[in-house]
């Protein structure tokens, strides 16, 4: 057991007039299994970027271990496994990766092929091996399961159950109570570290929140009861003290003595009610600095006339060397939430791509609903830049609606004035989302719209959908959003 010191740590980009980080300070375990929680664009990345030394800044980071970022860049993905794991670890024994490579059910020819020739999940589980393997480390495993399917999830989870000493970052509820026993999360104003899961955590928020909500509304009405009472008190001892300057109504002088000690009481009293006002004031003022705003999202979907949308039947995609999938039937009726699931790979997205119109070679039936409208959520952000503003007008979405949303997705009004290329991954996902969400639409396409977003948001997105009920087409691996959401299943 060693301990990461972090202290009085201050960082904020050049040029950039907001700090991320200001005089924080906190100790992690190296045996813990940190979860690494907030909301997207508060700075978890550039937290772990920090760690690795990428950039200047204020304070100490001092830590006995070395670390290591997850993902790791692979320079050559032309090079077999084996010579990819080397060039991570050059001291690593063959039996330690194979051990590894069978604990996330690796198969162990992986082992001789071209990094590039795997799948995403299995580079993911190849480079997690390979990262752990390497003595005297750290692991800094920025969210890994962007790439991984439900399964792959659940293994991942398991044997990352099984390490200790990484901070993982994640925003699959699921996935972190697999695998982590202690939580640090990035508040409004403050980092917050706790023992337990995310759902512990996630308890514990919910109290806290409730609590402070009461103590704030229980202080609203004390403090202006106070402030009432405070103004009745001053009048009366003004009125008191006025008393000694005039004669009584019957004409005899008032007892100056008396009427001083009574002013005296009055104003005694009054700042009494003025220093528990304050007092309550700035208790008030402490509560409600965490609490995440979290306001309803709206949709307008539209009713088609037809209730079967989609069908498919004895479909195949080809592609120019291979069959992406074949012997594929379902439907989809209006008003249903059809969850695509599958390993990776099986051509999900492909199906999802054919069904929005791209020209894919293919076979069997394919039927889709006459004048039927669909929006669509890719899984790429790349494409994405320049203003928000022009990116209304180009897919000729209301712009004042298109930003109210993704001020409610928790984009900042700083944030509508960058380009969207200095956006983080997630909140590039958000502008996707709030495109689809401005879109009337008789269905709803989405090709994992979760990647990279965070908890909060997807706690959101999960409560508009059950509310305004679109018929929706989605794949999706945050196993939590699927089972809140999906009123059917089909697996390719």
């Amino acid at each position: 057991m060693a301990l990461i010191n972090i202290d009085h740590l201050t960082f904020c980009y050049d040029g950039s007039y907001d700090n991320i980080f200001e005089n924080v300070s906190f100790q992690i375990d190296t045996d813990w299994k940190l979860g690494f929680t907030g909301r997207n664009g508060r700075g978890k990345t550039t937290f772990l970027q920090l760690l690795c030394g990428k950039y200047e800044y204020r304070g100490t980071i001092d830590s006995p271990v070395s670390f290591d970022y997850f993902p790791f860049q692979v320079t050559d993905p032309s090079q077999n496994v084996i010579e990819v794991v080397a060039g991570i670890c050059p001291d690593f024994e063959h039996w330690e990766l194979q051990k590894e490579l069978s604990l996330l059910e690796v198969a162990e020819d992986v082992m001789e092929r071209p990094f590039a020739a795997l799948s995403q999940g299995e580079q993911t589980k190849v480079l997690l091996a390979a990262l752990f393997i390497k003595p005297n480390n750290f692991l800094l495993i920025d969210e890994p399961t962007n790439h991984l399917d439900i399964e792959g999830r659940r293994v991942v989870g398991k044997y990352l159950n099984r390490k200790t000493g990484f901070i993982l970052v994640s925003h699959d509820r699921v996935f972190l109570d697999r695998c982590i026993d202690h939580i640090l999360t990035i508040n409004k104003t403050n980092i917050e570290l706790q023992k337990g899961n995310f759902s512990k955590w996630w308890i514990n928020k919910e109290r806290t929140d409730s609590f402070e909500t009461a103590e704030n509304d229980r202080l609203q009405k004390e403090i202006k009861q106070l402030s009432a009472a405070a103004r009745r008190t001053a009048g009366w001892s003004d009125k008191i003290e006025k008393t000694k300057k005039g004669t009584l109504n019957s004409g005899i002088k008032p007892d100056k003595g008396y009427i001083g000690h009574q002013a005296a009481k009055m104003m005694k009293r009054s700042k009494v009610i003025e220093t528990r006002l304050q007092k309550n004031i700035q208790t008030k003022e402490k509560l409600l600095k965490n609490i995440e705003l979290a306001d309803s999202l709206s949709m307008k979907p539209l009713s088609h006339p037809k209730n079967t949308l989609v069908e498919l039947s004895d479909l195949a995609i080809y592609y120019a060397d291979r069959n992406v999938c074949e012997n594929v039937h379902f439907t989809v009726e209006r008003g249903e939430r059809v969850a695509l699931s599958g390993r990776n790979g099986c051509g999900k997205s492909s199906v999802l791509k054919l069904l929005t119109g791209e020209e894919l070679t293919y076979s069997g039936k394919l039927s889709i609903g006459s004048n039927l409208k669909i929006s669509y959520i890719s899984q790429d952000t790349a494409y994405l830049q320049g203003s928000l503003h022009s990116f209304a007008e180009q897919y000729q979405i209301e712009e004042s609606r298109f930003l109210t949303i993704l001020h409610k997705l928790d984009l900042s009004g700083v944030q509508f004035e960058k380009d969207m290329r200095m956006f983080s991954a997630g909140q590039k996902k958000k502008v996707l989302l709030a495109k689809s969400l401005c879109e009337q639409a008789h269905l709803y396409i989405w090709d994992e719209p979760l990647n990279y977003i965070d908890v909060l948001s997807r706690m959101q997105i999960e409560d508009l959908i059950v509310r305004c009920r679109p018929t929706l087409l989605f794949v999706e691996h945050d196993s939590a959003f699927v089972q809140s959401v999906a009123t059917k299943y089909i697996r390719l």
